[in-house]
């Protein structure tokens, strides 16, 4: 029997490893898994590189393990987000921290590369620009393009709605952002969740992340 439902928090983070590249869904505060990253934070796991919209804010998820010296690297599209990114800004300027800068549209497409096996992109984003530095170019109907390579994460760290036993998905509205598409691009998915519902209650057309793509579920209850 198919049953990807664990018990704790703990136990959906558990062998997460150093040096593992972890993406993590959200837009700003939302649809951001709070819970497992409180878990990964327990866990101990270090060197770690973080694949996000941005670099955290205050003192919890991604900030509190940056601040916690956990994190050797942030990808993302927006460091200094809103709300207080000290975390990020204290260990930027002390460089212990790496930071690659992508922007949004792009950094999401390169996961889904990863997820679909191809080998990168031609992208006029960043053409011009320091961000194109070091990277293959090519000139496409008179426009230039720069070369993307394909961004895969050794764990997803995911919030959903619901779910069922087999790790089906569903989202709640803007909750959805980066979760489905970082849940197919890493080796491992770890999702919290707000409900399990039984097989055969969520209408299959209702499904957004199927649950292929899914390998431990954690109910974590309702919360912002």
């Amino acid at each position: 029997m198919i049953d990807k439902q664990v018990k704790t928090t703990a136990d959906a983070v558990a062998g997460i490893r150093d040096g593992s590249t972890v993406l993590v869904a959200g837009f700003g505060a939302i649809g951001v898994a709070d819970h497992l990253l409180d878990a990964l934070h327990a866990q101990g796991a270090k060197e770690l590189t973080i694949v996000a919209n941005n670099s955290g804010n205050g003192e919890i998820g991604i900030a509190r393990l940056i601040k916690s010296g956990r994190v050797r690297k942030v990808i993302c599209s927006f460091p200094r987000s809103s709300g207080d990114y000290s975390a990020f800004l204290n260990a930027y300027r002390a460089k212990t921290l790496e930071l690659e800068l992508v922007p949004q549209g792009t950094i999401s497409e390169r996961m889904r590369c990863a997820a679909a096996g191809l080998g990168g992109f031609f992208s006029p984003v960043s053409a011009h620009t320091k961000l194109a530095e070091g990277k293959e170019t090519r000139e496409i109907d008179g426009r230039l393009h720069v070369f993307e390579k394909p961004l895969k994460g050794d764990v997803a760290l995911i919030k959903a709605n619901k779910a069922d036993r087999w790790g089906n998905l569903t989202y709640l509205r803007a909750a959805r952002n980066f979760n489905p598409v970082m849940a197919m691009a890493a080796e491992l998915t770890v999702v919290e969740v707000d409900t399990m519902v039984e097989l055969g209650e969520m209408d299959p057309e209702a499904v957004v992340t199927p649950s292929i793509f899914v390998d431990r579920v954690v109910v974590v209850g309702a919360h912002a």
